[in-house]
This record gives C-alpha cells, structure tokens and sequence, in this order.
C-alpha cells in the first residue's frame, strides 16, 4: 500500500507543476521497472494522480484570472464559451491530446482561465492517459536500466525538452491574446 501511496504523490505532485516537471510516463517506467506493482494497478493510480493534479492545477488558475488585464480576461471568457458550445470537437482533441506525450500543463492552466468545467474536461484526459500509460507501462520492460536513467535525465536538459515547454508556455500566453469573440461571432450565434 505504501508503494502506491508513495506513486501516488509523486505522480500528483509532478501534475500540480504548472511546467517544466517530469513526463508522468518517466515515473511510471521508473516504476515499472524497479517495482513489483503489478501493471494495471500502477496504470490506474498514476492516471487518477495525473487528473486529479491537473484538475487542481487548472482550478487553481481559475484564481489567476482575477489578476490579468481586462482584455485577456475577455479574450479567455469567449474561448470558454466557445469550448463549452463545442463539446464533442473540444473532449475529442483532449482526448487525443492525452494519448500524446506532449505536456499537458498549459492546456490545463489555459481551461482554467477559460473557466472551462473541468469534470467532463479532466474525465477525458483521465481516459486518454490510461492508455497511453499503458503503452508506456506495456514497453518499461524492454527499456534498460541505464537508457532510462538517461531518458529520465534529458527529459529536464534536452533543447528539445525545454523547448517545447518554452512553445506550450508561448501557446498559453498567445491564447489568452486571441480576440475569441471573433470566433463566436462567425458561428452564426
């Protein structure tokens, strides 16, 4: 019990950093290779820890959003209401963005500022990281020991690492800079 307990916090943990924390799948083949968990149970526990620390994450920027400029607040506003009209295209692309390895942080700061509801929004990444967890979970034991130690490392200093979390911060701020009434607008509503 203390194992998943110990899995738990760390995953959750690592889901609250707004950037810059460790993929969860690292954690999960750290875990799969140097534990006895059997593999559902761990796919399970990191999947609940990742969507509860993000839906936290995302609450928590809620807050943030009574402190930035009038515009953005209205630009953040309309991309709510344009997520919550388009429900079906809006969980189907979190969905498919939970399968990929992208980070996911900015995507969760971006719904809370939008004041996106975050239960159906968070479900969604909660399924689409079970499988891909999985896959992950699935290959940690074709993965050696000291490339993952590797892997695990680069992950913090690789350009590309820091890179794409430098873009998915810009994607964040330039979000909330796009007029999305424009968007409503053209819906014919």
């Amino acid at each position: 019990m203390t194992e998943y307990l110990i899995l738990f916090a760390i995953v959750l943990g690592v889901n609250l950093m707004p950037a810059f924390g460790p993929p969860t799948w690292s954690i999960i083949v750290l875990y799969g290779l140097n534990s006895s968990l059997p593999l559902p149970a761990l796919v399970i526990v990191a999947a609940v820890a990742a969507a509860l620390g993000r839906f936290l994450l995302a609450y928590a920027f809620r807050f943030f959003g009574d402190y930035v400029p009038e515009k953005t607040k209205r630009n953040v506003a309309a991309a709510g209401h344009l997520i919550e009209r388009k429900k079906k295209a809006a969980y189907l692309a979190l969905a498919m963005f939970a399968l990929s390895p992208v980070p996911s942080a900015q995507l969760f700061e971006a719904a809370g500022l939008a004041k996106v509801r975050l239960l159906r929004f968070t479900l969604a990444f909660f399924f689409g990281r079970v499988v891909s967890y999985s896959i992950y979970g699935l290959t940690a034991n074709r993965i050696a020991q000291s490339s993952f130690g590797e892997a695990f490392r680069e992950s913090f200093s690789s350009p590309v690492g820091l890179a794409i979390q430098l873009a998915m911060i810009a994607l964040l701020i330039g979000f909330t800079q796009i007029d999305w009434r424009k968007f409503l607008s053209s819906d014919g509503r």
